[in-house]
C-alpha cells in the first residue's frame, strides 16, 4: 500500500509539473509551436528598437509619448514588440544611436537601463512582450565594431565616413577575438540578472519579456569565419540558458541572407539545443528586388521572392520542428518619399501579402509563427529640414543611418488599417 500510495503521489506530481508547463504564462515552444497558458500563440507585431530611450527620464526620453505609443499599439491588437537593450560607445559618432547605454565595458548609462524598466513595466501592465536584443552586427549601436574598439583593435570604422569595405573588414574579426567577445559576455550577464526597479521583478522572472536576443542580424563576415561565428552562437545561447530558464534565446538572424548565403549555417546555428525558435529577416528594396523607381512594377517579383525565402527556411523550421518568425521586413513609402504626408500604396500590398501568408499557415497549425514589421514611427514627427537623425529630432522606425520615415509606419498611415485587419483575422 505504501508502495502504491508513492507511485501515486509521484504521478500526480508528473502531472501538475505538465500541467504547470502547458499553463505558463511565459511565451515558449512546445511540440514545434509558441504557447502561453496553454494556447497557441501567434502574432503581428512591430520593431521598437527606441523603447528604452523613449521610457528614460533623461537625454531623449519622453515617457507621455512612450505611454501614447504603447496605448495606440494595443488598440491595433500589437503585443509584440522587438525592442533594442541598449546601444555602445561614445555619444556624437555619425550614424550611432544615442544617448548610448553602454558607455565603456561595464560602465552604463543608468537613465537608459531606467527606460528600459519602465518600458517593460508598462509593458507587461498592457501584457504586451518584448524581444530584446543585445548586440548588433552594424555600426548604428556600436556592437561588434564598439566592442573591438574597446578590445584595442584600434579605432572602428564609420561606414558613413570610411566606407563599407573598410567597415566589413573590421568587423570580420570579433569572431576570433576572445577578449572583445569577453567583453559582450559580461555586458550580457549584467544585463539579464537586473532587476527592475519599477516592479521589484528580476529580468528572468518577468512576463513581458518573450526572448532574449543574441543580437540584430549576427553575421560572420567572412567564409572562414563561419566555424567561430557558430561556436561564437552556441556559446552565447548557453550563457543565456544558464541564467534564465524561463525565456526562450532567439539569434536575430537574417537568415541564408545573413549567413554568406550559407542555408547549411543557417541551419546549424538554429538547430542548437539552447536557441528556441528561427528568425529571418527580408529587405525586397536593399536586397534589389525593387529599385527606387519600381517600387510597384517589381512588387509582384518581390513578393515571389519573399515566398521562396520564406519557404526555403520553413523547411529548416519543420525538420526540427521550431518556430519560425519573420522579425524584420520593411517596403519603402511610394516613390521613394520619406514625408509623413507620402502614400504607402506599395507597402501596404507587401505588408497584407506577408501577413496572409503567416495567417494561412496558423489555419493549418504551420510554424510560420509571427513577425515584426519595421517599424514603428507613430507619432514621431521628423524633421522637415533634414534627411538623417540628428540630436533633438524625434526617433521613429529609422535608425539614425537611415532616412527618417522612409520605412517607418505612423500612426497617420493607412497601413495601420491593414494591420489592425489582419491582427483580427488571426481571432
Amino acid at each position: 500500500m505504501k508502495y502504491f500510495l508513492s507511485l501515486l503521489f509521484l504521478s500526480l506530481s508528473l502531472l501538475n509539473c505538465t500541467f504547470a508547463q502547458k499553463k505558463s504564462s511565459f511565451i515558449h515552444v512546445q511540440n514545434g509551436h509558441f504557447v502561453q497558458n496553454g494556447a497557441p500563440y501567434y502574432y503581428i507585431g512591430t520593431n521598437f528598437w527606441y523603447g528604452a530611450i523613449l521610457g528614460s527620464q533623461g537625454e531623449g526620453g519622453n515617457r507621455a509619448r512612450l505611454n501614447k505609443e504603447l496605448d495606440f499599439l494595443k488598440s491595433m491588437g500589437i503585443n509584440n514588440l522587438r525592442v533594442l537593450v541598449g546601444s555602445d560607445g561614445k555619444n556624437g559618432i555619425t550614424s550611432k544611436v544615442e544617448p548610448t547605454l553602454q558607455k565603456s565595458p561595464g560602465v552604463y548609462n543608468d537613465t537608459i537601463l531606467a527606460g528600459l524598466d519602465y518600458l517593460l513595466f508598462q509593458m507587461g501592465k498592457r501584457k504586451m512582450y518584448a524581444v530584446l536584443y543585445l548586440n548588433n552586427s552594424w555600426e548604428w549601436t556600436g556592437g561588434y565594431s564598439q566592442y573591438l574598439e574597446w578590445a584595442g583593435y584600434g579605432k572602428a570604422p564609420v561606414p558613413a565616413v570610411d566606407g563599407w569595405p573598410a567597415y566589413m573588414k573590421y568587423v570580420r574579426q570579433y569572431h576570433q577575438s576572445d577578449s572583445a567577445k569577453a567583453l559582450f559576455r559580461n555586458y550580457v550577464k549584467d544585463i539579464i540578472t537586473r532587476t527592475n526597479r519599477y516592479t521589484g521583478k528580476k529580468y528572468v522572472n518577468d512576463e513581458a519579456i518573450m526572448s532574449w536576443q543574441i543580437g540584430n542580424e549576427p553575421r560572420a563576415f567572412s567564409d572562414e569565419n563561419k566555424e567561430p561565428f557558430a561556436r561564437w552562437i552556441s556559446d552565447v545561447a548557453a550563457q543565456i540558458k544558464s541564467l534564465d530558464k524561463n525565456h526562450m534565446v532567439s539569434t536575430g538572424s537574417e537568415g541564408k541572407h545573413g549567413c554568406e548565403e550559407d542555408i547549411q549555417l543557417f541551419e546549424r546555428i538554429h538547430a542548437d539545443k539552447n536557441v528556441d525558435y528561427m528568425n529571418v529577416h527580408l529587405w525586397p528594396f536593399n536586397w534589389g528586388w525593387v529599385t527606387k523607381d519600381s517600387l510597384s512594377e517589381k512588387l509582384p517579383l518581390a513578393k515571389v521572392n519573399t515566398k521562396e525565402y520564406i519557404d526555403e527556411h520553413l523547411n529548416i523550421a519543420r525538420k526540427y520542428k521550431k518556430p519560425l518568425v519573420m522579425e524584420e521586413f520593411g517596403f519603402p513609402r511610394d516613390g521613394f518619399k520619406f514625408s509623413k504626408e507620402s502614400t504607402t500604396t506599395a507597402r501596404d500590398s507587401y505588408y497584407k501579402f506577408v501577413f496572409n501568408l503567416i495567417i494561412a499557415d496558423k489555419k493549418v497549425g504551420g510554424y510560420f509563427a509571427g513577425c515584426n514589421f519595421w517599424g514603428w514611427g507613430g507619432f514621431a514627427n521628423p524633421s522637415e529640414k533634414h534627411v538623417f537623425w540628428q540630436k533633438g529630432d524625434d526617433y521613429c522606425g529609422d535608425p539614425a543611418q537611415e532616412e527618417q520615415g522612409l520605412n517607418s509606419v505612423f500612426a497617420s498611415d493607412k497601413t495601420v488599417g491593414i494591420i489592425k485587419e489582419s491582427i483580427r483575422k488571426f481571432k
